[in-house]
């Protein structure tokens, strides 16, 4: 009896002990994660423009400057060389994210509802392919478009990053509606059929609006991935298709300044809420 109660008290000691390692590891690895991205937030209120480590006063001053609209800065603290170039290579990342994310959509939702309705010889291997260009290092695919378009006499322009977004794109969309597909109760599509329902209208009544969460999680996904995307775009961008991570990559070369903060700030919010609006989408039941 004794033994079992010196047993019973090792095992909660150990319990208690792993426990609070599991919690510690957790906290660790949180602040590993998002401490860096708190800490540019943060500097980017911070009036120093010399070191930004060195905290001066709070300002908004540096989002003033990206926009032009701050006329009390010199020389020396404006970064931003020019507010029309940034101004353009807002507009470059938004028509390359709005075009390829309509395209990723229309082409990976229709391949995953093909994948899921017929099966055919090496299905298992055609999946596996649409999964390569996730797991393909982004350098190695830029280095292969950049070949490809060289190769084939192609100008490097919007055009081939739009080519390019879209050659990984479309496997984020299929793996993301597939998954919707997989939990779709297929009895509702064979019930709109008995009902007298062509196969258009069933897949516009029944099944569009079964997986649109799927399809706008998608779409969303590949949005913000596209608009943040930097190695792959660096390699196939001409030199009037400048996007905003290309634009921030070549003003970092330079040093780390504060109206870079405050750029990678507002990127940060708006993939947050990109980024939370396509969870929410891709989570709903109904």
């Amino acid at each position: 009896m004794a033994a079992k109660r010196s047993g019973l008290r090792w095992h909660r000691l150990f319990s208690g002990m792993g426990r609070r390692a599991l919690l510690l590891h957790g906290i660790v690895f949180f602040l590993f994660i998002y401490l860096p991205i708190i800490l540019i937030a943060v500097y980017s209120f911070n009036s120093n423009p010399i070191n930004m480590m060195v905290w001066k006063d709070f300002t908004f001053d540096w989002y003033r400057t990206i926009f032009g609209f701050s006329a009390a800065l010199t020389e020396d603290t404006m970064y931003v060389e020019s507010t029309d170039q940034l101004i353009r290579a807002i507009q470059n990342s938004l028509i390359v994210a709005m075009t390829t994310t309509t395209v990723a959509v229309v082409m990976g939702t229709a391949t995953a509802l093909a994948v899921h309705r017929f099966r055919f010889r090496l299905q298992r291997f055609y999946q596996g392919l649409m999964f390569l260009p996730m797991i393909m290092p982004d350098i190695v695919l830029g280095i292969a478009l950049l070949i490809f378009f060289v190769g084939s006499g192609i100008k490097l322009s919007v055009i081939t990053i739009i080519i390019g977004h879209c050659t990984f794109l479309i496997s984020y969309v299929f793996i993301v509606v597939s998954a919707r597909l997989a939990g779709m109760d297929n009895a509702l599509e064979e019930a709109s059929a008995d009902l007298g329902a062509n196969e258009w209208v069933t897949f516009r009544k029944v099944t569009l609006p079964l997986i649109m969460p799927g399809v706008i999680g998608g779409a969303l996904l590949a949005f913000i991935i596209s608009m943040d995307d930097l190695v792959i775009t660096y390699f196939i961008a001409g030199v009037d298709s400048t996007t905003l991570p290309v634009f921030i990559y070549g003003m970092i070369r330079r040093g780390v300044k504060p109206e870079i903060n405050a750029i990678a700030t507002l990127m940060l919010l708006f993939s947050f809420v990109v980024a939370s609006l396509g969870l929410y989408f891709r989570s709903r039941k109904k």
